[in-house]
């Protein structure tokens, strides 16, 4: 895989994580927002209609044009099924929707980037082989045979845009961070030590990530020298039944120039349930992140926003990358401490404080809040991931996803909210 030189690549202007100084919403017009995509159907699975969405699971802004956005699905529609995830389209591709506020103030799409191999062939969304970033999920098919696995697969949840016209995309996976060019061409693949992809590492502990709750969300700071990324949920570290501190996860940096990485501690209002799906960047310190459980917003759900701060936040990589439990405290994982002991010994998570509560401030309807960005101003774009219009039936066969309040399919949607 050829390497990049990443220091040469003009970072420098804004990225995912947008601050005041680039954008300015005053000559962009929201007033018809909150709007959905447009969408159409893209397979028809048991009587059941899978529309072309899950443009959601990861956003952010076009690095120099304001009012210019891309957004990212995941690894495609799909239920769960007996040990695994059953694929309705197994040979669907991961893509970016790249779209514009018009000046009416209606959405437009103006292309669609479907992510490709380093040899520039479409990827799947189905899972990596064992030693690729396998989860260990099994993939079936509509009929329940096993499908193949892919050595390029990606459950992308997040996208970074960069300056150069290049993407950053995180996964769940391995879990993967991967350099994409302006055309969807795998550059760089960046995993934990012990899987088999690319020369530029993270630490080996990353991989006890939870199936389906791996790197959930990333950004660039507003200097363009480092991604920023969340697990989404705690890490089964060193197992799943001993991983017992179930509101603690960790937010991960990658400089792009050195490939050093640092790791801090996040503690989550909620528990185990709970997701922290996404972070866009205000300044090169101070971010928003995602909290949100699995409910809809109508039916009680949590779809919150907080603002974080790494400075005076411990560094808890450790001295050992290597290590497949990372660093330890009284010979525990930091997932087997309580916070007590976590702060016993010093180490201190980010500090956070709430920026919006989406379900209070605009009665917020969806439960899969998964996308933001920050605009400046103290303005901020959403998503939600839409799952294509479907969900698990409970038997293995999925049926339409209708939002509780309005009896509608549920479809991708873009609001700005203001925070605190």
């Amino acid at each position: 895989m050829k390497k990049i030189l990443l220091p040469v690549l003009a970072f420098m202007a804004l990225t995912a994580c947008n601050n005041d100084e680039n954008v300015n919403n005053q000559d962009i017009n929201y007033s018809k927002l909150p709007q959905e995509f447009p969408f159409a159907t893209l397979a028809t699975v048991n009587g059941v209609d899978v529309i072309n969405g899950g443009f959601g699971s990861g956003a952010t802004a076009h690095p120099t044009r304001k009012g210019e956005f891309y957004v990212i699905t995941d690894r495609g529609p799909n239920i769960a099924y007996s040990n695994g995830i059953k694929f309705l389209i197994p040979n669907f591709t991961p893509t970016i929707m790249h779209f514009k506020i018009n000046a009416d103030g209606n959405i437009e799409v103006l292309k669609y980037i479907k992510l490709k191999n380093p040899s520039g062939q479409p990827i799947t969304g189905l899972p990596n082989p064992i030693g690729m970033g396998s989860t260990g999920e099994i993939a079936y098919g509509i009929d329940g045979s096993v499908l193949p696995t892919d050595n390029y697969g990606l459950d992308s949840e997040s996208i970074v845009a960069a300056a150069d016209g290049t993407f950053w995309v995180s996964d769940e996976y391995g879990p993967h961070i991967v350099h994409y060019s302006a055309e969807g061409v795998e550059i760089e693949r960046i995993s934990p030590i012990g899987v088999n992809t690319g020369t530029r590492k993270l630490p080996a502990v990353l991989a006890k990530r939870r199936p389906n709750r791996g790197m959930e969300g990333m950004c660039m700071t507003p200097d363009g020298k480092m991604l920023v990324g969340t697990m989404q949920s705690t890490m089964y570290v060193p197992t799943k039944v001993l991983a017992t501190n179930t509101t603690l996860t960790r937010i991960v940096t990658f400089d792009l120039a050195t490939g050093q990485t640092k790791q801090y501690l996040y503690k989550q209002d909620g528990g185990a349930s709970d997701s922290v799906c996404d972070i866009t960047a205000i300044s090169n310190s101070e971010f928003l992140v995602i909290e949100r459980d699995g409910n809809f917003g109508s039916q009680g759900g949590t779809k919150k926003v907080y603002r974080i701060n790494l400075t005076g936040a411990s560094d808890v990589t450790g001295s050992d990358l290597t290590a497949v439990d990372g660093l330890k405290i009284n010979n525990k994982t930091l997932e087997q401490s309580t916070w007590d002991e976590i702060n016993t010994a010093g180490l201190k998570p980010v500090s956070k404080t709430l920026a919006v509560d989406l379900v209070s401030k605009i009665g917020y309807e969806h439960d899969k809040f998964e996308g933001i960005v920050y605009l400046g101003g103290n303005k901020l774009a959403i998503f939600n991931d839409d799952d294509f219009g479907v969900v698990d039936n409970g038997n293995g066969t999925p049926k339409a996803k209708i939002l509780p309040k309005t009896g509608k399919v549920d479809k991708g949607t873009m609001y700005v909210v203001d925070i605190q």
